[in-house]
């Protein structure tokens, strides 16, 4: 497959996975290309043209043509400068590298990665929290986020990429998609009773185990094993963390156990006032999931050769 044909392809599969649903990806675009209609012509010169097709602003080509043939990936969950180092020595000593695939977004992909935050408020609706609500609470957080995007030196590895001729891509809101939808499906079809029952499901997946190992496997930071989960949400994707006083609204639509990747102390702290079980499965094991999910799909596309590094296990389904 060629760069372009990954990426489209990468794109086509978060929005089909998107636990939003694909009217409400669908309705997105159709803002998207209003906002780019009504804008002025020269204020179109600075639009990102990318956003009318992929909702996902954390999910880019950051660096290589588009027509590049790829058979050869070297992937990761953080893939910076000394990853892109990583893939230029493996190159010297022989491997053909013809694409580096990051998780965690560089470049543009990071400097704009809060934006795909606004998903948040339509996937908090469907578990029953009011749509204005959701919004409301999410809007100060989103711009919390992007402040704290705007210091930080976010082309270094780009620009490490474009000197070494390696092509970059991110993968982010796509992988974050898949392993929510897929758990969340796991775990409404499998119905467990109690937290322990659902920490013998997350216990199963290959991903976790191995982070067991690691002494980063899926941990009850709220709750008591014996606890009954009641209504279990699934919360993976969207960015990063949404508002810290979300918890509230979740517990008020009848959300009983919470199961996410992580949660900062100052989420913790909130999270400790509401009657409402919680369970941390892991940062880098879930996005594993995530990433595995994608790979997966795009080997039936095509016979890739896939280098794993930077927190990255491969396991195929």
């Amino acid at each position: 497959m060629k760069l372009k044909e990954i990426y489209e392809f990468v794109v086509k599969r978060g929005i089909e996975v998107d636990p939003r649903g694909k009217e409400l990806v669908k309705q997105e675009l159709e803002r998207a290309k209003k906002n780019y209609d009504d804008l002025k012509p020269e204020d179109k010169e600075s639009f990102d043209q990318e956003s009318l097709t992929n909702p996902y602003a954390d999910t880019r080509i950051l660096n290589g043509k588009g027509d590049t043939k790829v058979k050869t990936i070297l992937a990761g969950i953080d893939m910076e400068v000394a990853e892109i180092l990583l893939a230029d020595r493996l190159r010297e000593r022989g491997t053909k590298i013809d694409l580096v695939v990051t998780h965690h977004p560089e470049g543009k992909a990071l400097a704009g990665f809060y934006e795909v935050m606004r998903m948040q408020a339509d996937i908090l609706n469907k578990m029953g929290v009011p749509i204005n609500v959701a919004e409301g609470l999410l809007e100060e957080r989103i711009k919390e986020v992007a402040r704290k995007v705007m210091p930080l030196n976010h082309t270094r590895a780009v620009d490490a990429a474009r000197l070494l001729d390696i092509p970059l891509m991110s993968i982010h809101t796509p992988a974050d998609n898949s392993v929510t939808t897929y758990l969340q499906k796991i775990i409404d079809t499998r119905k467990p009773n109690t937290v322990s029952e659902v920490m013998k499901i997350l216990k199963s997946f290959p991903e976790y185990k191995e982070a067991i190992k690691q002494k980063s496997g899926p941990t009850i930071l709220k709750g008591s094993p014996s606890n009954r989960c009641g209504k279990t949400f699934v919360e993976m994707t969207g960015g990063t963390e949404g508002s810290k006083d979300i918890f509230k609204k979740l517990s008020e639509a009848g959300v009983g156990t919470l199961i996410c990747m992580h949660l900062s102390e100052e989420h913790y702290k909130k999270a400790q006032e509401e009657q409402m079980n919680i369970i941390i499965a892991g940062h880098i094991a879930s996005d594993n999931i995530g990433l595995n999910l994608i790979m997966d799909e795009l080997e039936k596309k095509d016979n890739f050769k896939i280098i794993t590094c930077s927190g990255f296990v491969r396991v195929k389904r």
